[in-house]
C-alpha cells in the first residue's frame, strides 16, 4: 500500500487518574491546536467528578509515596528520566508544536525538562540535611527537626510552558513525597497528558501524580476548596482574578499556598518549590544519664 492511500492513525489522549488513563467522566473534549491554528487533537475536558476522583487516588497514594526511603524515590524519579529519555523525539514533536518552536529549540527545551527531572531526583535524599537537623537547646535533650510531606497537592501548571515549566513544578512536589493532582496548561496540554504515559511506564505507584486537562478556573475552585487536599501551586493561575479566588478558597483548611509569579523555567530552580510543601517535625527527647556520675550523652 502506498503512503498516499494509508490512513493516519491519530492518537487519543486521555487523562492520567490513578495509574489509568480515563476518559473524562463528562464525555466532553476541546480542540487543542498549535501555534498557527493547525488542529492537533482533541484533549480530554475534566468535569468536577474527574477532579474529586484524582484527589481520591492522590490521597490513595499518599502513604506509600511518603513512607518510601528518600533514596527509592530518587531512583524512581530518575528512571522516570530514563524514560523520557527514550521517548525524546514525541516530546520535540509535542512541545515544538505546543510552544510554537523550531525542532532545534524544542530540541534543547526537551533536555532541559530531562535535566530538570534528573537534578530534583538527586535531591530527594538531601533536602533533608537542608531543612532539618539537630536544634541547641538548654537542657538535657535531643532536638531534633525533620522535614515530611504536606500531603496531596494541586498543581496548576504554566500556561506557557508546556514541559519544561510542567517538569518544573510536578518533580519538587513528588520528590519530597507529596502526591499531585495537576492540572495541565489549557492551551497546550499534549505534552502534560504524554507525560502521564511515561509515568504510567515507569516505577511511579499509580496516583502519585494525576493529570488533568480542562480549563483551570473550572476546576481549580473545587480542588482549591477541597477538604482533602493540603496544599496549592498556582503557578499557571494567570488568568484575571483566579490566583486570587483560589487562594481564598484554600484558606478554608488553611492549605498552604504557592502564588504565581515571575519565572524563568530555564534557570536554576534552588530549592524553594521542594520546601515550599513541606512540613517541619522537631521531637524533643532526654538525653538521659550514664554511669553513677551522672554525665549525660
Amino acid at each position: 500500500m502506498s503512503d498516499a492511500t494509508r490512513l493516519s492513525v491519530f492518537k487519543t489522549y486521555k487523562l492520567y487518574v490513578g495509574g489509568k488513563f480515563p476518559r473524562s467522566e463528562s464525555g466532553r473534549v476541546y480542540e487543542v491546536s498549535d501555534s498557527k491554528g493547525k488542529w492537533l487533537a482533541n484533549a480530554p475536558l475534566s468535569s468536577r467528578k474527574d477532579a474529586r476522583d484524582a484527589v481520591v487516588a492522590a490521597r490513595k497514594a499518599f502513604g506509600g509515596w511518603a513512607g518510601a526511603t528518600a533514596y527509592n524515590r530518587g531512583q524512581i524519579l530518575y528512571r522516570v528520566a530514563e524514560m523520557l529519555e527514550g521517548r525524546r523525539d514525541q516530546f520535540v514533536r509535542e512541545v515544538a508544536d505546543a510552544d510554537g518552536l523550531s525542532k532545534s529549540k524544542a530540541a534543547a527545551v526537551v533536555d532541559a525538562a530531562i535535566d530538570r527531572w534528573v537534578w530534583y531526583a538527586g535531591w530527594t535524599d538531601k533536602i533533608a540535611q537542608i531543612v532539618g537537623g539537630a536544634n541547641p537547646v538548654a537542657g538535657p535533650y535531643f532536638n531534633l527537626s525533620t522535614p515530611e510531606p504536606t500531603g496531596v497537592v494541586t498543581v496548576v501548571a504554566p500556561q506557557d510552558s508546556s514541559f519544561l515549566g510542567l517538569v518544573s513544578v510536578i518533580a519538587p512536589v513528588i520528590a519530597t513525597g507529596n502526591t499531585a493532582v495537576v492540572i495541565a496548561s489549557e492551551k497546550a496540554p499534549l505534552p502534560a497528558l504524554s507525560l502521564g504515559e511515561v509515568l504510567a511506564t515507569s516505577d511511579l505507584p499509580g496516583g502519585v501524580v494525576n493529570i488533568l486537562s480542562g480549563k483551570a478556573s473550572e476546576m481549580g475552585p473545587h480542588l482549591a476548596a477541597h477538604q482533602d487536599v493540603n496544599a496549592i501551586d498556582l503557578t499557571g493561575a494567570t488568568e484575571g482574578d483566579l490566583a486570587r479566588d483560589l487562594e481564598i478558597a484554600a484558606a478554608d483548611n488553611l492549605k498552604r499556598v504557592l502564588r504565581p509569579r515571575t519565572e524563568d523555567f530555564a534557570e536554576s530552580p534552588g530549592t524553594d518549590r521542594m520546601t515550599a510543601f513541606l512540613e517541619t517535625k522537631t521531637v524533643w527527647h532526654p538525653t538521659g544519664s550514664l554511669g553513677a556520675s551522672g554525665s549525660s550523652y
